[in-house]
């Protein structure tokens, strides 16, 4: 028996009690009045282990059972301490010296130890999964690690193989794979070698407010809060997470309260929600980007007057007000709002005049785009709209409409002219764009750096490569800020990359549900803030 038609008979309190292994015994429409009962689609989940996970749903259960060194306050998304109560940077800009908070506990009752968080962190680069490069990148390895991250008392130190803008650092280690666990408790489950990974894929081991008391893959996951979370217990006792893949269904849920929040609803539910009483729309803003992208291999798109052509040639506020309306907002740089150095201003709008007129001076006459795009609703709404504003100007656009996978292999081996993609940070700092954007170590075909967005598309960004390089070393965050605000405004108006869109995040909740906190660009639900 799976959970999906079981969920369609009963009621919440009912999955709860399934989830718990319970019997059934109340089958009740409404949601208990202790449980949060969540909607969500949550089939992306790989794994549960923090040193793995790696896609939002895993790491939504991460960020409620596990904490870290530093933290970001979900009501505002700002660095506050977390398990360490202190930190500072020595004179050579590479020594970081960590306090650790006194009093705290894991789960298991265990206390907390820098002893802990050294291993947590060593762990990571040992087992070297998908997120390890996040801290990687700090010169650590499997085989120095041991010494670059060093416990002694209550104190843990961090070298750095660099002397990095310490925000740098300290960005990274707010994201989910820096998470700190319980040495004792992971490692009396080990497995040949593996760390406790498959034992954490069903099990938590963190100092957060919650502990995974249930995960059935692609059916639900329960949480229970534990007494004595070092930032006060979570308000609400139990968390019940739905797998419901289906906007509808989340909306007619929603709709009868059957559940307390809906994740993932469509325009056309936001639409069908308006004038509810017993709901309410929360907006938010996700980590994603929306972009074209032109191969340089084609020499039109090294045209400077036909790429701002280009630029002007998009409806950028009618598609975020009609066929994408609340799933984008307009963006028109690479750091998405909530980042250090975002910037806010949108210069760009659809102005066929001014499009058609450069494009006159770009010399290109007749220019043709053959345009790759994901066969998913959005995306081609998305494109079709593209390719009808571009022929206003003159730009012909053939859509070349493909399944996701083959999209992406054929943009990685930069055989494509030109596409139309979404990029989401990988950790809470602006680097992570920039130097993806902004940076490309060696333009040959055979250097093959596919982590580069800019060699995806044959790009030399030139002296934006020394500006990208030169801003995640600045160790003034004033200066650091600004160094990036420029680097993005001479991107916009140079690169082959025209940004629109920043995703949009639309949360339906009943009336009575207060201080859901689904993470801004940094896409980690904060779930014991909330009431109802």
């Amino acid at each position: 028996m799976t959970f999906e038609p079981t969920l369609r008979r009963l009621g919440a309190a009912a999955f709860a009690a399934l989830m718990l292994g319970a019997s059934p015994v109340a089958l009740l429409a409404a949601t208990p009045a202790d449980t949060l009962v969540i909607a969500d689609a949550i089939d992306d989940i790989v794994s549960l282990d923090p040193a793995e996970a790696y896609e939002f749903s895993g790491l939504d259960i991460n960020n409620n059972t596990y904490d870290g060194l530093v933290e970001l306050d979900p009501t505002n998304g700002q660095m506050v301490p977390g398990l360490a109560e202190s930190w500072s940077v020595a004179d050579d800009g590479t020594t970081y010296t960590f306090k650790m908070r006194p009093g705290v506990t894991f789960a298991s009752g265990n206390p907390l130890r820098a002893e802990d968080a050294a291993w947590s962190l060593q762990r990571v680069i040992k087992l070297n999964k998908t997120p390890a490069f996040i801290l990687s990148q700090f010169g650590w390895t499997a085989d120095n690690v041991d010494k670059m991250v060093t416990a002694d008392g209550d104190t843990l130190t961090i070298k750095t193989d660099k002397a990095y803008a310490p925000t740098f650092l300290y960005n990274c280690l707010t994201a989910g794979v820096a998470e700190i666990l319980d040495k004792e408790t992971v490692s009396a489950h080990d497995a040949g070698g593996d760390m406790g990974n498959v034992w954490l894929n069903s099990n938590s081991a963190g100092t957060g407010a919650y502990v995974l008391k249930s995960y059935k893959p692609k059916e639900g996951y329960l949480l229970e809060a534990r007494k004595g979370h070092w930032r006060g217990d979570a308000k609400i006792p139990k968390i019940l997470m739905r797998h419901t893949p289906e906007a509808a269904t989340q909306r007619l849920e929603l709709e009868k309260g059957d559940v307390d929040v809906a994740r993932t609803l469509t325009p056309v539910d936001l639409e069908g929600l308006k004038g509810n009483k017993d709901v309410t729309i929360q907006q938010d803003v996700g980590g994603q980007i929306y972009y074209l992208a032109f191969n340089q291999k084609n020499e039109n798109y090294k045209n400077a007057k036909f790429l701002d052509a280009m630029r002007w040639s998009i409806d950028y506020q009618g598609v975020a007000d009609t066929i994408m309306k609340g799933t984008v907002i307009v963006h028109q740089a690479f750091l998405p709002k909530g980042y250090l150095g975002a910037l806010d201003d949108t210069p760009y709008k659809l102005d066929v005049d001014k499009a058609k007129a450069l494009l006159a001076e770009s010399g290109i006459k007749d220019p043709e785009v053959k345009l790759s795009v994901r066969n998913s609703p959005d995306r081609m709404d998305l494109a079709q709209s593209i390719q009808n504003t571009f022929g206003q100007v003159g730009i012909k656009v053939d859509l070349k409409v493909g399944e996701g996978a083959e999209q992406l292999k054929e943009y990685r081996a930069r055989q494509h002219d030109a596409t139309l993609q979404t990029w989401g940070p990988d950790y809470p700092d602006p680097n992570t764009n920039s130097s993806t954007f902004a940076e490309n170590p060696d333009n040959s075909d055979e250097a093959k750096n596919t982590g580069y967005l800019a060699w995806r598309n044959a790009y030399d960004p030139g002296e934006l490569k020394a500006e990208s390089q030169a801003a995640v070393m600045e160790r003034d965050p004033d200066k650091r800020k600004a160094m990036y605000e420029d680097l993005q405004k001479k991107s916009r108006e140079t690169s082959p990359f025209i940004i629109m869109f920043q995703q949009a995040r639309e949360t339906g909740l009943r009336n009575n549900v207060k201080g859901f906190y689904t993470g801004g660009a940094t896409d980690s639900a904060a779930y014991w803030l909330a009431t109802k």
